[in-house]
Parts: structure tokens; sequence; C-alpha cells
């Protein structure tokens, strides 16, 4: 993959930042230009994707367990400009586009040493309370976080490689591979990517979703296999050898497993709101089933931008509106006030259009 570095940004500016002062409260604030440590580089933030998660904690204040107890900055889906470097960084040269990766492992428990750093328990992730996140104009990023994208990408495609790692990470949870018939619910940005990446990894995704809008456009993008579960069953469609669950829906989980074939493997994504689900027990013993659960992604940034940068996923369609920073609430209500809209991105660098 050859990187063609841009044109090196100037000097920093006033580092701008949306905060979360409280549950619907968005303040504009100016912040210092973080220092890069030794090996972070100081990164000039482009696009940031605004995910479920952000609204979540924009609308409610927390995430399941994760409560926002002080003022906090959302995005963790971003991408941007290199900017600056610490003393033991600068394999990257200014001006480069990179995708960053959100979640930095302290690199030393047994879950990273095993090569599970999503599991680390003192993983330091964006816009997870307390850390705050990339809805600011500058972010100081370990280097080995940042990733050179070509050019051929843009820095909204680049901001949404997160997502699609969020995709891939399933599918390879699920061991999707050549053939596979793989059932997907939910039509929202991830399941999207997780049907790019399923059909990548050569399998062939059924998409379904009780909107069609979002099956409409799962259409237009290229996924040609789509279901409206308000008109149809799942029962209806026949065997599938993988099942992933991306929508977060009551009661989808075991519809879903019922349509895997015997020694299926099926993989929980989407987070629902309550913690309990029902599990059909006589149903994963009979067909001998895998139901396993899918966390964040580890070691995917390298092949979703391969995947993005063939065109085999097409990271830029699915971004349906752009706003400045200073209209950061009004991103994060966007998917609300209209649903057909499918991803949403914020440009720091613009305060106001």
């Amino acid at each position: 993959m050859q990187v063609i570095p841009q044109a090196a940004p100037a000097g920093p500016r006033a580092n701008l930042a949306a905060v979360l002062e409280r549950p619907r409260r968005i303040e504009l604030r100016e912040l210092a230009v973080p220092s890069p440590g030794e090996r972070e580089l100081l990164i000039q933030v482009r696009s940031v994707g605004v995910c479920g998660s952000d609204v979540h904690y924009y609308e409610e204040g927390r995430v399941g367990g994760f409560v926002v107890r002080s003022p906090l900055v959302l995005g963790h889906e971003a991408a941007g400009v290199v900017a600056g470097a610490g003393p033991h960084a600068g394999r990257i040269p200014p001006g480069t586009l990179v995708a960053i990766e959100p979640g930095v492992p302290c690199r030393a428990c047994p879950q990273c040493r095993a090569g599970r750093y999503n599991l680390c328990p003192d993983v330091r992730f964006l816009a997870t309370p307390p850390v705050d996140g990339a809805f600011t104009r500058y972010l100081a990023v370990p280097e080995d976080f940042c990733y050179p994208v070509p050019s051929s990408l843009t820095a909204d495609a680049a901001a949404l490689i997160e997502p699609l790692s969020v995709g891939i990470w399933a599918c390879r949870r699920a061991g999707i591979g050549i053939g596979d018939r793989v059932l997907i619910t939910g039509a929202g940005p991830v399941g999207l990517l997780a049907a790019f990446a399923a059909r990548a990894a050569g399998g062939s995704p059924t998409v379904c979703d009780i909107n069609p809008a979002r099956l409409a456009r799962a259409r237009d993008l290229g996924l040609q296999h789509t279901a409206n579960l308000r008109e149809q069953d799942i029962a209806g469609l026949g065997r599938y050898d993988a099942f992933l669950e991306c929508s977060g829906a009551d009661g989808i989980a075991a519809a879903g497993l019922a349509a895997l074939r015997p020694a299926g493997q099926a993989v929980l994504v989407g987070m629902s709101a309550g913690d309990d689900i029902t599990l059909p027990l006589s149903l994963l013993q009979t067909r001998e089933l895998t139901v396993t659960g899918s966390f964040r992604y580890a070691n995917t940034y390298p092949a979703a931008i391969a995947l993005a940068a063939t065109g085999a996923v097409p990271l830029a369609g699915l971004v349906d509106a752009v706003f400045p920073l200073g209209r950061a609430a009004d991103a994060l209500q966007a998917t609300r006030n209209d649903p057909a809209l499918l991803k949403v991105v914020v440009h720091p660098e613009d305060v106001e259009k």
C-alpha cells in the first residue's frame, strides 16, 4: 500500500472541543493543545463518526455500566493528519492521513500478551468515561495506534475504519469462510459493514431489518440479499452457517439461532437495552450451536484499511450528513430526527458552516 503524505498542517490553532457537560448539553470549549508523549503523535482531527454509544451518552449520560460523571468529549471513530511527534515517534511523516484506533491497552496483562488486547481490563478507550474522545481539533495518540491510509480514502472513510473493524472482528469470531451463508440482523452501519466483511471473507450475507429504507440502502450499496422482518419470518429464510446479531433488538437472537444449521456459529454484536436474553437451550444442545459475544476488535485495522482501499467496502458511501464541530449536538440527534440517515460525521476543523 502506497501512502502519499498530504501537505503538513500549519501550526496548532485553538484546540476547540465539543464537551458533554450533562445529558443533552454540549458546549464548545477551548482546551490546551496536547503535547505528544515520547512515542505519541499529535493528530489534527479531520473527521469523527457518530456512533450509537455517543448518542446514548448524550441522551442518557451512560452506556450500561459506563457512566459520565464529569464533562466528557465524545467521539471515538476518528481520522486525522499527523501534525507533530514526540521524541521517540516520527515513523509516520507529518501530513499523513491516519485512521486512529481508539482503544489503547496496557500491553502487559495476560489478555494483551495473548493478543486479545480488546479484553484488556485497563484499556483506555476514547469517549469512554473518564477518557475524552475525538470531538476536538487535536489529539495525542500512541504512534502504533495510528494507521496510515492510502490517498484513495477520504478522511470520512478513514474514520469509518473503526466500525468496519467491529464487523471484521464479528466475522472472525464466527469463522466465516468461502461459501458460508451468513444471516445478519440489523441494517445499521455495523450490520452493513459486517455484511461487507462477510462477503469479502467468501460468505454470502443476508441482511435483515424492519426498516425498509435501511434495506433499500443496503441494496443500493451492493448488498442484494435482504429481508424485511415485518413481512417475513426469519424461519422462512432457510438455514445458515453463521448468524451475526447486530441490532440488539429484543427476541431476535432466539429467532436467528433457530435459523442455524447444525454446528452453526452465532455472534452477538448488538447491545440490547437489558442484560438478560432468553436462549433456546435444547436447540443449542441438539444442534451443537456455538454462541459467543463480540467486544470491539483486535488486530483488525490493517485488514479494514486494505478492504476499503480496494473498494470492497464503500465506506464513503455510508456517510449521509456532515456537521461542523459547533453543531455536534445536532449531529448526535441527526439519526433520531431522520431515521433514514445511515452515518453522520463531524468535522472538528469546521466550527460552523
